[in-house]
């Protein structure tokens, strides 16, 4: 980056906004935009975003470095099933195990059980004879010129744009896959293809297949859309760096995106957290739950001793939203969240039992909620809170879009007052309560299936919704603080612009820690780091700044999985003397307890290169122009049910609390992409970086 070259742009993607943060590495300001999601062509809404934010910010677009960008394209693309007409080359005799699966029931007593549909169908699963065996030895070589004209009909009948090669053991001997690929590359060279080997080389084939299907399933669909950025960016004057989020929460190229798509399934939401991390280190809080609230989900995410909890599997498209095992199986690095249809745009109406529902269906961008004046005629949250007070008509998006509150209340009547037979605010708050009460029931469990007691955690609210219901769901998960950062609801593409080139490579390769010397151990960390280092070199990161972390997954001898073990220290001769400690203590953290007799193997190797984070030692600063002579704005009418219904509240100006200010609820902070709201009993405060910290009276 040159010195002209000082800018960066984060921008990230929702299903009803679309946000950016325009960073200056020279001074640390940040500028940031928030506009509606383009769900026809979501490009068009980044390249209208960043032409918007550099002429806020008033800079040209050739002093832009780098453009961050994260998107939840891929994630949409899998659930709504528009991907390209994928095919698929398959070990012969195994066509049928994306049917089999893993042959588990998720739910013991539904006779009426469902699972999702492969992306591939059976008929365009076409069988390779070729076989590698367990132990990496090759029995039969690959025949593919049976396989020429029954997959020139299906292309020409179907439309196949993409095909996934899924051979049994690729793991541990890619060489016949390769084979696959340079086959198809001569005789089809108008398809995209993924292999299983190149995607995710793990030793369990239901879920690798599954997973090198879904790249491939869209990787058209992911080409198209970075072309369109890239020429929209081009023809704006951009040449600087154009970098993807991915799921496991840092960026890669443009290049490795179109070739790795499946890693995007968690782009956007992965950002979020991250920022989240950064906080909670400024703030010295160890334990952290990030609560990311939109337009049309909720996210959380744990954060432990400053890093979110990661993993290496994740369900897709769940027939069911909260039974685990009702999805596509996915494995790709992941920052362990927990994802929920509860956001602004939620729509609200009563069930056929007269119970009223709120999401996970959404009005996202297009019509969007009643109060927007677009064509939306059901009842949302957004609709509720601005009926409640939270929201003013009038500053919404720092003014720049006008909110209808008689619409919104039109819409409440229609669809949930009237058929619960409850005045307009009643209905408005249950509205409000219920997406507060479902935000807390989906992080009780995450949080019990990891072992975390939430009364030890602060909470970091931010997204549009965010600090709108805040204090309400750590209430009622006992937390007793929560932090609202300074310009909330573009945090997750703040995140972004501190997200560092990284790429993350597990490969199985099962061994008896016996048979293992110090030697091997060692060539097989080099050969992993050597590989992962290639990505980042194309990413412009020098070699001499690239940080590696590596970790095993181990188990005893003879049980079915593993547990992840960090492979801390120096990697030297003494690695292999440290290895048993390591993983007994790893064991026992999830177990209870260790067996010193038991004979140990290695199943996974990992590790996970990154470069620097960007702007990590400077503190960035929102521009929001000239400071209010007061903060207090005056005060509006506003509903809590703890004091009977609505009240005059007194309203904040964000931009104009000072650090040391402190507020009693109940009080409305506003800022332009966001609103904070303090119940009664709790206190604000402002804090030396400008966050909001509000602890919450009797939640502890």
């Amino acid at each position: 980056m040159t010195t002209a070259q000082r800018y960066r742009i984060g921008v990230d993607i929702g299903g009803t906004f679309t946000d950016f943060a325009l960073f200056d590495d020279a001074t640390g300001d940040v500028t940031t935009h928030k506009r509606l999601t383009t769900p026809g062509d979501p490009s068009a809404a980044v390249i209208e975003g960043v032409r918007a934010v550099i002429a806020e910010a008033g800079v040209s677009i050739a002093g832009v470095a780098t453009i961050v960008h994260g998107t939840t394209l891929v994630t949409n693309a899998v659930i709504e099933r528009r991907g390209a007409p994928t095919a698929m080359l398959v070990t012969k005799g195994f066509r049928d195990t994306l049917d089999i699966g893993m042959e588990r029931r998720y739910d013991l007593f539904d006779l009426r059980i469902r699972f999702p549909e492969p992306l591939v169908p059976r008929h365009l699963r076409f069988e390779v004879p070729e076989r590698v065996k367990y132990d990496g030895s090759v029995k039969s070589p690959p025949d593919f010129a049976p396989l020429h004209a029954p997959l020139a009909e299906a292309i020409a009948r179907d439309g196949i744009a993409a095909i996934a090669v899924c051979f049994l053991h690729s793991y541990l001997d890619p060489s016949h896959e390769r084979e696959a690929v340079a086959w198809l590359a001569r005789e089809f060279p108008q398809l995209k293809v993924s292999a299983s080997s190149e995607v995710f080389p793990f030793m369990r084939e239901f879920e690798r297949w599954t997973t090198t299907c879904m790249n491939a399933f869209v990787q058209p669909v992911v080409d198209r859309y970075v072309a369109r950025l890239e020429d929209g960016l081009a023809s704006l004057g951009f040449t600087g760096s154009f970098l993807i989020m991915t799921s496991s929460g840092g960026t890669f190229t443009s290049g490795l995106a179109r070739r790795f798509p499946v890693r995007l399934l968690e782009s956007g939401p992965a950002a979020g957290a991250l920022m989240s991390a950064r906080h909670g280190r400024t703030l010295g809080v160890d334990q952290v739950l990030s609560f990311d609230m939109g337009g049309t989900t909720a996210k959380g995410c744990i954060v432990h001793d400053g890093t979110p909890l990661k993993r290496y599997e994740l369900e897709v498209a769940r027939v069911h939203e909260f039974k685990r095992g009702s999805g596509l199986p996915v494995k790709i690095p992941v920052l362990d969240m927990i994802e929920i249809g509860a956001g602004g745009g939620s729509l609200a109406d009563v069930d056929e039992r007269g119970v009223l529902r709120v999401g996970p269906r959404s009005a996202g961008a297009n019509p969007g909620p009643a109060c927007y004046g677009q064509g939306g005629t059901q009842a949302t949250l957004t609709d509720a809170n601005l009926v409640l007070g939270y929201l003013d008509s009038g500053s919404f998006l720092g003014g720049k879009m006008a909110l209808d509150t008689q619409a919104a209340r039109r819409a409440i009547e229609r669809g949930v007052a009237r058929a619960l037979g409850v005045s307009i605010d009643r209905a408005a708050w249950g509205i409000h309560e219920v997406i507060n009460e479902d935000v807390a029931r989906a992080f009780r469990v995450h949080a019990s299936e990891r072992g975390v007691d939430y009364r030890r955690c602060s909470m970091i609210a931010f997204g549009g919704s965010g600090p709108l219901h805040a204090a309400r769901v750590a209430r009622k998960l006992k937390i007793p603080r929560v932090v609202c950062p300074t310009g909330a609801g573009v945090m997750s593409a703040f995140g972004l612009l501190t997200s560092p080139v990284g790429f993350e490579l597990v490969r199985s390769r099962r061994v008896p820690l016996a048979r293992l010397n110090a030697t091997r151990i060692l060539r097989e960390f080099a050969g992993l780091a050597a590989e992962a280092d290639g990505f980042l070199c194309e990413a412009g990161v020098p070699a001499a700044e690239v940080e590696h972390r590596y970790r095993l997954d181990m188990r005893y001898e003879g049980q079915g999985y593993e547990v992840e073990v960090p492979v801390e220290g120096a990697l030297d001769a003494t690695i292999l003397e440290r290895l048993p400690r390591a993983f007994a203590e790893a064991y026992a953290k999830v177990f209870g307890l260790a067996f010193d007799d038991k004979p140990v193997e290695i199943v996974n190797w990992k590790v996970d290169a990154s470069g620097p984070e960007p702007g990590a030692r400077r503190e960035y600063r929102l521009k929001s122009g000239p400071p209010a002579a007061t903060a207090r704005k005056g005060t509006r009418r506003a509903f809590f049910p703890e004091r009977d219904g609505a009240v005059d509240c007194p309203v904040f100006d964000r931009y104009a609390l000072k650090p040391g200010d402190a507020v009693a609820g109940p009080a409305l902070v506003e800022e332009r992409e966001s609103t904070t709201v303090v119940g009664p009993g709790d206190t604000m405060h402002v804090d030396a970086h400008l966050n909001l910290i509000l602890e919450l009276g009797g939640a502890s």
